[in-house]
This record gives C-alpha cells, sequence and structure tokens, in this order.
C-alpha cells in the first residue's frame, strides 16, 4: 500500500470522529437527530467511531491485498562426487602418490603419476636393460676411492638402502663422484645376455655437478657376504626408520675380486627415471648365502623394475 493511501484514510478517519466529537457537544440531541447524524437508536458516539475504525482497517486490508513472502534464491546444492573421485583427483594432483612394483601405481604406470616421473613413460635411455651385444674394449679401471665409513641403514618401503657418511668415492672418465647410498634389489634389474641374477646392489654416486654414476654389482648365491651381514644385523624395526650400526662398514669388501665392467648411457631404475646416468656392471658376481637372500626376500619379494628397450645404445664391454 503507497503512503499516499494510508495518509488519507487516517485524515478521513480523524475527521469523522472530530466532527462526530463536536455534534455529540454543540447540538442538542433533538437536532442532531433531525440533521440525520445522530447515532442509532442504542448506539454511543464512542461505538460510532470504533466502527468507523473497523471499517476504516477493513479498505485498508482490501487495498493492501494479502501478505506476499520472499523467497532469496538458494544456492545449487552441491552434488556429491562419486566414490573414490577424490582420491583419484588426488592421485591426478600429484600427493601422496606411492609408486610400487605392481598395481595400479607399478612400473606401467609410473610416468603418469606425477609430471615429474613422464621419463618413466617417454624416456629413450631407460634403465635397467638387457646387457649384451657389448664392444670388446679395454676400458678405463673405476678408481675405487672407498675407506671404513660410519653407515646407518634405512627400510624407505621400497628396499634397504645404506647411507653413508661422506669420504668414499670412485673417478672415471676423468670425473669423480661421491658415493651417496647403496640399495637392494630382488631379483636383479639388469641382465647379462639374457640371465638375472637373485639380486643385485647398486651403489649410487654424485659428481660436483649433480651428475650420478651407479655402479651394479650382481649378487649370486653363494658364501655368505660379510659386509651385507653388517647391513641386515642394523635392520630398523619399522618402515621409515634409520638405523645407525655400531660399527663401520669397508665399501671395498662390498665388490668383486675381479674389478672388470660393462658400460652404458642410462637412467635411474625407480621414479623419476632420470636419464644421463653413467651405468658401471660389474662382470663378475658378489655372493650371498641362501639365508642372508631369505632375509631380503621376505622384506622385498619382489622389487625390480622389468627390462627396457636398449634402443641401439652404445655398450661396452671391459676386457
Amino acid at each position: 500500500m503507497s503512503p499516499r493511501r494510508l495518509s488519507g484514510l487516517s485524515i478521513l478517519a480523524l475527521s469523522l470522529s472530530l466532527a462526530l466529537s463536536v455534534q455529540a457537544e454543540s447540538v442538542p440531541d433533538k437536532a442532531a437527530s433531525s440533521a440525520g447524524v445522530a447515532p442509532p437508536s442504542g448506539v454511543s458516539m464512542v461505538q460510532l467511531r470504533d466502527l468507523i475504525a473497523q471499517k476504516v482497517s477493513e479498505v485498508q486490508a482490501k487495498q493492501e491485498g494479502p501478505a506476499v513472502v520472499r523467497v532469496s534464491p538458494s544456492a545449487p546444492r552441491a552434488r556429491k562426487a562419486p566414490a573414490g573421485a577424490a582420491k583419484s583427483a588426488q592421485a591426478k594432483a600429484g600427493h601422496d602418490v606411492h609408486w610400487a612394483y605392481g598395481g595400479d601405481t607399478g612400473p606401467e604406470n609410473w610416468g603418469q603419476l606425477k609430471p615429474e616421473f613422464k621419463s618413466c613413460m617417454l624416456g629413450k635411455r631407460q634403465s635397467p636393460i638387457d646387457i649384451r651385444d657389448g664392444i670388446a674394449v679395454q676400458l678405463e679401471p673405476i678408481q675405487f676411492d672407498y675407506r671404513p665409513t660410519p653407515f646407518k641403514v634405512l627400510d624407505n618401503g621400497h628396499t634397504v638402502q645404506v647411507n653413508l657418511e661422506p669420504g668414499n668415492s670412485i673417478a672415471v672418465l676423468g670425473q669423480r663422484y661421491e658415493l651417496l647410498q647403496f640399495h637392494f634389489h630382488r631379483p636383479s634389474e639388469e641382465r647379462i645376455n639374457g640371465r638375472q641374477y637373485p639380486m643385485v646392489a647398486h651403489l649410487v654416486h654424485k659428481d660436483a655437478e649433480g651428475k650420478l654414476a651407479v655402479v651394479a654389482v650382481l649378487m649370486d648365491q653363494g658364501v655368505a657376504h660379510p659386509m651385507v651381514q653388517l647391513v641386515w644385523n642394523s635392520l630398523p624395526l619399522e618402515k621409515g626408520m634409520e638405523q645407525r650400526s655400531p660399527v663401520m662398514m669397508d665399501m671395498n669388501l662390498m665388490l668383486p675380486a675381479e674389478r672388470l665392467y660393462y658400460t652404458y648411457m642410462g637412467s635411474l631404475t625407480t621414479p623419476p627415471c632420470t636419464e644421463g646416468v653413467l651405468w658401471m656392471v660389474m662382470k663378475q658376481p658378489a655372493t650371498l648365502s641362501h639365508e642372508q637372500m631369505g632375509v631380503f626376500a621376505r622384506m622385498y619379494p619382489m622389487n625390480a623394475r622389468p627390462i627396457q628397450p636398449a634402443a641401439g645404445r652404445m655398450i661396452k664391454e671391459g676386457q
């Protein structure tokens, strides 16, 4: 209802009320009756005013019409995501992705788990490979500068890894590489003319420019290995824990007596599968006892990446 209508009705009601009041005080009952403004028989002036007010209210209600309730539009309710969608989106975003050696996050899918893993899928110089048809040459000997060193053993959820304090290095092709750590795979990732060994140890080195060089020591079943036993003695009780050994590790004893090797350019064998890694695979394997192999097999029955295409790479075999 508009303010103009409301004001007019109010004035009308007030005017009638005042007029009747004045008539009641100044005009005798008889004159009032003859003028036609006297209240009906038995109705007082007060009652008449109430009747007029009631009529005004009725008229006002008719003009205003029924009350209107305005409802503001609410935001549309979000649809519930299907089960597993959040987990899938998280995996695509690369959060909390745990790569593995089998299942949906196994080697075939490593390259799709994170953008930084794309080399696992698109790389052209991936490792491991089946080492065969190498060119027989006289390779420069690897200069091993290893000495007894404190170490810690870590079960990182993918393998048993041994972290060594600085002080061990190799020199090859005019470049010096510092030994960072070594770890194990079962069975061996690399093959020699199609043959796969029960285990392998990868000794990971890095130079001042960040380039990597890996010395691979193949492991066959035979006599017990004293250095590997030191590692098993310090295995941590939980994954992700790092256990310090009370003794030191002499890395010279991790190597076979014969130091001839195969060499080629490849990659890391685990995500992110970084390429440009210099590989040196010792031709003579070391040995582990059946019991020592059984210790690792209980923890990691299989943690080897499948063979990757050699793609015409140069492979040299030391003579």
